[in-house]
C-alpha cells in the first residue's frame, strides 16, 4: 500500500511563506504525477498545483506568481514553496499522487491534509 505524508502548515501572518512537504512511501513502481489541492471551509476542493514525471508545472491562476512545486524523484518527494500569503490560502492542503504500484496497476493517492491560516 502507498502512504502520503504531509508537513509544514502552520499559522502565519499575510505576506509571509510556508514550505509545505509530501512524502511518498510503499510499494511504488512509479509516480506519474504529484500535485497540492485545497479545500477552505464551505468551498470545494480545488487544485493548487500539480507536476508530471517530466517537471511539467501547472499552477492555479490564483498562486501564480506566489507559490512553487518542486519534485524529488529520487526520494519520491513532492514540496510546496509558498510566498506573499494571503488570507484567502487559508484552507486544509491535501498531497495528491498517481502512483503505479506495479508495472501495470496505477491509483490516485491522498494525503491527511495540513491546516494553512494566514493571519491578515
Amino acid at each position: 500500500q502507498v502512504q502520503l505524508v504531509e508537513s509544514g502548515g502552520g499559522l502565519v501572518q499575510a505576506g509571509g511563506s510556508l514550505r509545505l512537504s509530501c512524502a511518498a512511501s510503499g510499494t511504488i513502481y512509479r509516480i506519474i504525477a504529484m500535485g497540492w489541492y485545497r479545500q477552505a471551509p464551505g468551498n470545494q476542493r480545488e487544485l493548487v498545483a500539480d507536476i508530471n514525471s517530466g517537471g511539467a508545472r501547472n499552477y492555479a491562476d490564483s498562486v501564480k506568481g506566489r507559490f512553487a512545486i518542486f519534485r524529488n524523484n529520487a526520494n519520491n518527494s513532492m514540496y510546496l514553496q509558498m510566498n506573499s500569503l494571503k488570507p484567502e490560502d487559508t484552507a486544509v492542503y491535501y498531497c495528491y499522487a498517481q502512483i503505479y504500484s506495479t508495472p501495470r496497476n496505477h491509483d490516485a493517492f491522498w494525503g491527511q491534509g495540513t491546516q494553512v491560516t494566514v493571519s491578515s
